[in-house]
């Protein structure tokens, strides 16, 4: 997460403090928006955030806007600290957050710039295909557009079905099944990526020629199909009576 950023523009005395410069987050998930003010002097009378201005260039305010209807909170407390909380977030939510305050004194309006870049990404299971020379597949949770802030873990899904291991953004399945995959970031396992279906591996003509000769460079067996099914059989050597 990046320091705080102390932005003073034009006004002595004047300045918004953000306690990060972006953040990256999960559609559906909950944000909050950190910032601190000061003023040289008077009662401020006004504060909001906003992302972009009305036709004649003044900021609008979230909570007057249409799609944050309902998603939107204010929390400003005594010591000119001043919180935005916006739920069920959005991918439409993307864009630079810059809070503004109002005091009643000449010149007493203050945008902080260049405020909190948020970035809104969904999940999504991405599979690298094994080789034909190793049967395996590695699943990769990842983003669909940036990267998560922080340091997540994760919560692998086979079929509907959570394991305890491993944690890691990759996972790597080694299964004859043809079975469902999804992730999730821990702490937000309701905001899980969509499924994906993949088969078991094929047991192709070139992998087996490969597989049973590198058993016969250790062991005296022999190899056959029977029904689909590999069948190993060893070579015992009869010794006569009189050896």
């Amino acid at each position: 997460m990046s320091n705080c950023v102390s932005v003073v523009l034009g006004q002595i005395g004047w300045s918004v403090t953000y306690t990060t410069q972006s953040i990256c987050t999960l559609k559906g998930s909950t944000v909050e928006l950190t910032c601190s003010y000061i003023y040289p002097s008077g009662t401020v009378s006004t504060t909001f955030w906003f992302t972009k201005n009305d036709a004649e260039g003044n900021p609008v305010s979230l909570s007057d806007e249409p799609d944050y209807k309902g998603r939107v909170t204010y929390h400003r407390d005594k010591k000119n600290g001043h919180n935005l909380k916006i739920t069920d977030l959005r991918e439409s939510d993307s864009a630079t957050y810059m809070f503004r305050f109002i005091a009643d004194q000449t010149r007493g309006i203050y945008s902080g710039d260049p405020g909190v870049t948020l970035s809104v990404t969904d999940l999504q299971v991405m599979v690298t295909p094994y080789s034909q020379m190793l049967p395996s597949k590695t699943l990769t949770c990842s983003t669909t557009s940036c990267s998560l802030t922080g340091n997540p873990t994760y919560t692998w899904y086979i079929n509907g079905q959570s394991l305890s291991w491993p944690t890691s953004q990759q996972y790597t399945v080694w299964s004859p099944k043809t079975e469902s995959y999804s992730c999730a970031v821990k702490g937000h396992e309701d905001l899980h990526s969509p499924v994906v279906c993949e088969s078991g591996f094929y047991w192709d003509h070139l992998y087996l020629t490969f597989l049973f000769n590198k058993i016969r460079q250790f062991a005296n067996f022999k190899v056959c199909l029977k029904n689909n099914d590999v069948m190993f059989f060893q070579v015992l050597r009869v010794k006569n009576a009189g050896e």
